[in-house]
């Protein structure tokens, strides 16, 4: 996935998709703010084509030159990493980061995974946290990049234990023999 929120690049992301190679795979990306007073990705009817999953969807295009692009609910995501980066080393679900080199490998990532702050927020019957910049021009590309790849993950069927929403559409399996019974 790229960013195609960033700046004048929207147009260049989008031609990039559609022209690359490897145009199967790669999808341009769209944060949406999702406040507490917004309504949540789960309350969205999806309409025929879309694709929806963990507080993304990919919406059904039309027309001939159209590119699909994922929707993604950035507040509830950067809250994920959030809580994975402060998972202790080595229990489940942690994210954690290769600490060679004297501590100083990361301090650049470090600087961008900590650009914005979180404010607790409610609304419309429900909590949640708000993401916010620190200082406004802050550079927050690879929280970004690093929420992009965590959708993806989820995308490709990713799932952390606990945060699958999945419902199970099948209905129970039927023998032919009750079949005929029903007759």
């Amino acid at each position: 996935m790229i960013d195609a929120n960033w700046g004048n690049s929207t147009d260049v992301v989008y031609q990039f998709c559609r022209q690359s190679p490897h145009s199967a795979i790669v999808m341009p990306s769209h944060g949406k703010y999702v406040g507490a007073a917004s309504t949540p990705f789960s309350d969205y009817k999806p309409k025929r084509g879309d694709r929806c999953g963990l507080h993304w969807r990919i919406p059904a295009i039309t027309g001939k030159r159209a590119v699909r692009y994922a929707l993604i609910d950035t507040n509830y995501w950067k809250s994920f990493i959030q809580a994975r980066l402060a998972v202790p080393m080595g229990d489940p679900g942690c994210l954690s980061l290769f600490a060679g080199g004297g501590g100083y490998d990361h301090r650049l990532l470090a600087e961008h995974l900590t650009a914005e702050y979180r404010v607790k927020t409610q609304g419309r019957g429900r909590e949640l946290e708000e993401w916010k910049l620190r200082t406004p021009g802050t550079d927050n590309h690879w929280l970004d990049c690093l929420v992009g790849n965590a959708v993806a993950a989820s995308m490709q069927g990713a799932v952390l234990f606990g945060t699958d929403t999945r419902r199970e559409l099948r209905k129970p399996r039927l023998r032919l023999s009750e079949l005929q019974g029903r007759r």
